[in-house]
Parts: C-alpha cells; structure tokens; sequence
C-alpha cells in the first residue's frame, strides 16, 4: 500500500480525530478555486491576444537551489511566441516579467492561461492581471494537453536553443535574454508553422487538417482582429529584419552560453563579446546543412577520469593451490575452500569472504571445464554417448564430463 493510499483510506479517521474539523485550505487553494478552468477544447478561434503561459527551468541534473527559469508565452490565434528569462521566481518577478512580454507582442493582451502553479495562482499575480483587465484562466491539474500550443514551443524553442544545462545568477539571466532578443524575431517574422485548421473523429480515429504552414508575422498580418496600426508597425518590423544576421546573432548567444556552461569555479574568466562577421556565416551557410552541427548549448565538455591501477588480489599466491585442490575433487565446495584457506592463514581470510571465493571457485570451474572440453580428455576416457552409458560408467567419469560442462 502506497501512502497516497493510506492517506485516502485514513481521511475520516482524521476527521474523526480532530474533532469533526478538516484540515484548513491554503492560501493558493482559494485563488486557485476563484480561476475558472479552461480546457484545451475550450478556446473555440479566439482573437488575436489570449496567451498560454509556463516555465520552463534551467536546472541541469539538479532542482535545488535557485536557478534561472524562462517565461514561455504564446498566442492560441497567431503562434506567436515570447520568452522571457527570470531569475527567482517569485510573484514580483512573474509580474516584471508578463508586463515585459507585454510590451513585445505586436497585438494588446487580452487573456493569460495559467497552469496551477503557485508562481502563477497566488493573490499577488491573479489581483494585477485583473486590474489589467486580462482574462485569467488556469488549466487543469496534471493535464498539460490543456496547454498543448506552449509545451509544444518549449521543446521548439527553449529546448533545442538553450539545452538542458543549469543557469544560476545575473550574467546568466542576461545572456539568456540576449538570444531571446534575436530568437523572438527570428521566429516570430521567417520561421513558419503550422495551424491546425480541423479535427474530425470517426470512431477511433482522427484524421487533422492544417493550414499552410507560415510564419506568426504573417497570420498577425491576415487576421482581421488586429488593429491597423498595429500591422503597420509590424510590416516596418520585418522590413527592417534581416534573417541571416538575426541568425547569426543567435549562434552568438548560443556560444556565450556554451561558454557559461563550460566554466565552473576559478576556471571563470570575463571575455569580450564574440564580433560577427557575416560574411564569414553566410558562406559556412553553404555547407552546415550537409555536415550537420553541434550547438555549444548542446555538448557535454569531455572530463578525463584518471585511471587507477588495480590492486593485487589476496587469492593471487594461493591460487595455484586452490586449483590444484579442485583438480583433485573436482566436487569440492567453494566453503570447503575457505576453511583451507582459514587454517593457512586465519588473519586474512574470514567467513565474509566466502561469497568472493564462490565467484573465483566459479571462474576456475569454468576455465578447467573449456580446457577438458577443447583437450577432448573427456571423450577419450569415455567413448560412448552419455545416454548409452550407465549408471557405474556415469559415476566414472566425474562430475566436470556431465554436470559443469556449458551447454
């Protein structure tokens, strides 16, 4: 029985034990049940605005401690998408971080879907987005297809750009929001993607239609939710965007964080800012697609491990002798052994080494039965087929022909 189990079994008897009063609710409890839910059937085309919101952590191997974490928000109508790094998170930093992604969608926010995390459903968060006038919904617990447009962006983007390494402290958090300056317009304005245009269930099948795939920039531009001046300040955007340089820019930020990565302790050292040289890309360009690359984000630095030598074994002098006892009895028992062993030298060997003598006894076995079985001793001392011979003839030849040769 797990003890979810007995907590679910023993949930009057607590009740019961507290005098008929049940544990008091947290605070978060009551924010969370104030959010209504939305499901992933539940958003029906909505306009241009209404945004999935998540973290993604930069812990590497460990959770512990405080390490930087990014803000993922994408819009349900366009796919657009803007990643903001935190450093702690805590309410104030949400909060910094929301009115920052703010300000760089090309469209008003409208709506904030929250999973129920209580970075997100705490009074502090929920209070502000509503005096901003944005609509506040959560998803529900342990179901992550209700964000199915934002877990998607997090491997898409987050993932494949930065990696799985730990980032911890200001430097960190700033190098990280240099390659989301360039990654947001790169992605945003030339990447394209698809749209899911419809479902359509026959019994146990679904069979998806999508859109042609563009980018974000282009449906904001097509979609006829947003404003004019809005698209006009965007058409101004991508005039201005060029894609070989903003990719060049994002290989930059990718070395720097590499780096980041790759220094620990006294080996930290502040270095310059890698200059671009775009002419130099361009033509790599030409041949990256063939050979394939390995992004500094993604590699793992290789640590020497100092070979050690291995010791001598205290069986070693004793060895010729044990085989000899076992070539003589060849149905000698490996304790058997050990109590030889013992009246040699009663300092060293032990009753807690029996369990290491029945491994060499076993290797040694093996060893003389490949030996008997490539000499061919066996079938010279008996000519017949172990069927044809009987029991005394069976018994003549000894335990190693029969019972210890391996199939």
């Amino acid at each position: 029985m797990s003890p979810a189990t007995m907590d679910r079994l023993l949930a009057e008897v607590r009740v019961v034990a507290r005098g008929g009063q049940r544990r008091r609710a947290g605070m978060s409890s009551a924010v969370r049940r104030s959010v209504p839910v939305r499901t992933f059937g539940d958003w029906n085309d909505p306009p241009p605005g209404y945004v999935e919101v998540d973290f993604v952590a930069h812990s590497g191997t460990s959770s512990s401690g405080s390490f930087v974490q990014t803000m993922v928000l994408t819009d349900i109508a366009t796919g657009w998408t803007e990643c903001v790094p935190v450093r702690t998170r805590d309410s104030g930093n949400v909060i910094v971080a929301i009115k920052q992604a703010r300000s760089f969608f090309p469209f008003p926010l409208l709506g904030v879907d929250f999973d129920n995390d209580s970075a997100f459903m705490n009074e502090f968060v929920v209070s502000w987005c509503r005096s901003e006038e944005l609509e506040v919904t959560r998803s529900r617990a342990y179901r992550k297809n209700d964000q199915a447009h934002m877990e998607q962006k997090n491997g898409a983007i987050v993932r494949r750009l930065v990696g799985y390494g730990r980032f911890v402290g200001a430097e960190a958090t700033a190098a990280l929001g240099k390659l989301y300056a360039v990654v947001r317009l790169y992605g945003n304005l030339f990447q394209p993607s698809f749209k899911l245009q419809e479902k359509t269930r026959i019994g146990a099948r679904v069979i998806k239609r999508y859109h042609p795939p563009v980018p974000p920039a282009a449906r904001v531009l097509a979609h006829p939710g947003v404003a004019e001046t809005d698209k006009q300040r965007l058409q101004a955007m991508m005039e201005t965007a060029d894609p070989v340089l903003l990719f060049a820019g994002i290989r930059a930020a990718q070395e720097e964080l590499g780096r980041r990565i790759d220094r620990r302790g006294l080996n930290a050292k502040i270095e310059e800012p890698a200059v671009i040289d775009l002419q130099r890309f361009a033509a790599n360009l030409k041949t990256a697609w063939k050979s394939g690359e390995t992004r500094p984000t993604h590699r793992r630095p290789y640590r020497r491990t100092k070979p050690y030598p291995k010791g001598p074994s205290m069986y070693e002098p004793f060895e010729a002798q044990i085989k000899g006892w076992l070539e003589e009895e060849p149905a000698l028992s490996a304790a058997s052994v050990l109590q030889r062993l013992t009246k040699i030298d009663p300092s060293r060997f032990k009753e807690k080494n029996l369990r290491m003598v029945q491994r060499l006894v076993k290797v040694w076995r093996m060893e003389m039965a490949g030996l008997i079985i490539l000499d061919g001793g066996w079938m010279k001392s008996w000519p017949l087929s172990p069927s044809a011979a009987t029991d005394g003839e069976r018994a003549h030849v000894g335990p190693i022909a029969f019972g210890n040769i391996p199939r």
